[in-house]
């Protein structure tokens, strides 16, 4: 079984839209970057709502998989 840590697509999202120039940047692209690093830091926080989410998307997508079986 593969498993994925939930900081890991919102790391690699944030590291793909720093690496582009900053004068190609709109205010709402801008926004959206520091939208996703919040969440990214949210993820891996050691807080209940940090450790919250996970379990609570893993309990959503269990309950996806199993309504479809």
């Amino acid at each position: 079984m593969l498993t994925i840590n939930a900081g890991v697509p919102p790391a690699l999202v944030a590291r793909l839209r720093l690496r582009r120039r900053t004068e190609a940047r709109s205010r709402n692209d801008e926004k959206l970057t520091v939208i996703i690093v919040l969440a990214l830091g949210v993820i891996i926080a050691p807080t209940p709502v940090g450790e919250g989410i996970p379990d609570f998307l893993g309990q959503l997508a269990t309950g996806i998989t199993d309504s479809t079986r």
